[in-house]
């Protein structure tokens, strides 16, 4: 679809890292945004911000994991602006899970779910009929991960199985919305190809009360800084993306209409090799046990 000033895009998790990059730049192509994330004080920080750069910004605190809270959000966009055209359903968080998958803890799950892959399912449900009904172009984007989408990534359990969800979903999503002949299009986003600084090492922050750990953390939660010193202190070389060019993805895929937002990379491609020679040949996951679990 073309991107025109005058239409509207929503982005949940806004306020911060790839959200805070998508909101920007669709308001850099002339369009109004909805910003929602969970965090209000950076919320509001995020739409000040905007405003202050001439963008027509309305912002609403939302929890996605309540289906309640993105129904008001897109009350809120439509009694606001009248149309959606543009959904990114982009707010997720890391697990916090500790130990084998049959030590975590089940909240670690349960929340991971709730944001992750029911934050997902509730924007395009409480979205995408409207914007069906409006007839206009509009367009669908769902943030995975490679950690996720692209291999598993054995280390981080929890929010890779989310993540392979909403692939699931989106292909599933591009399939009825083609079988509809609907000008909605809809794409799957892998940030990247390199690490990405978020809060999403943080996502603890957040966490709230109804999905609080069963049990104390046996361990402190380990900061993006920290992970880079280990990493570098183990002679590995830390590259990051900046969350600019994700969103420069997004805005390119979204006129070009494709449904793999997915940065070219020597590694990705190895990795996506290597999972199709395991299925096609039946062989066992030999990718999966290079990973250090300990």
């Amino acid at each position: 679809m073309e991107l025109a000033a005058g239409q509207t895009a929503v982005v949940t998790g806004a306020a911060s890292g790839i959200g805070l990059a998508l909101a920007r730049r669709f308001a850099a192509e002339g369009l109004r945004v909805v910003l929602a994330d969970v965090e209000e004080g950076a919320l509001r920080k995020a739409a000040d911000e905007l405003r202050a750069a001439g963008a027509d910004v309305t912002a609403r605190q939302t929890d996605v994991s309540d289906r309640a809270s993105v129904e008001a959000l897109a009350d809120a966009a439509y009694d606001a602006y009248g149309a959606v055209h543009v959904l990114c359903n982009n707010a997720g968080v890391g697990s916090g899970a500790e130990g084998r998958m049959w030590q975590h803890d089940p909240k670690d799950w349960e929340w991971a779910f709730a944001v992750n892959v029911w934050g997902v399912f509730h924007g395009i449900q409480c979205f995408l009929p409207r914007m069906l009904a409006d007839g206009g172009p509009g367009h669908v984007v769902n943030t995975s991960s490679g950690d996720g989408g692209i291999a598993p990534l054995p280390t981080a359990s929890v929010y890779a199985v989310t993540k392979a969800a909403v692939v699931t979903m989106t292909e599933s999503l591009y399939a009825h919305l083609r079988a509809e002949g609907a000008p909605v299009g809809a794409s799957v986003l892998f940030p990247g190809p390199h690490m990405l600084r978020t809060g999403l090492w943080e996502s603890h922050r957040n966490r709230p009360e109804r999905y609080a750990k069963s049990r104390p953390r046996r361990t402190p939660y380990r900061t993006l800084d920290a992970w880079e010193a280990a990493m570098r202190d183990a002679g590995q070389e830390v590259v990051f993306t900046p969350v600019e060019d994700v969103a420069a993805e997004v805005v390119d895929g979204i006129r070009a209409d494709r449904f793999w937002l997915l940065p070219a990379s020597e590694r990705s491609d190895a990795q996506i090799r290597a999972r199709a020679r395991s299925m096609l040949g039946r062989e066992n996951p030999a990718y999966l046990e290079s990973f250090i679990l300990d």
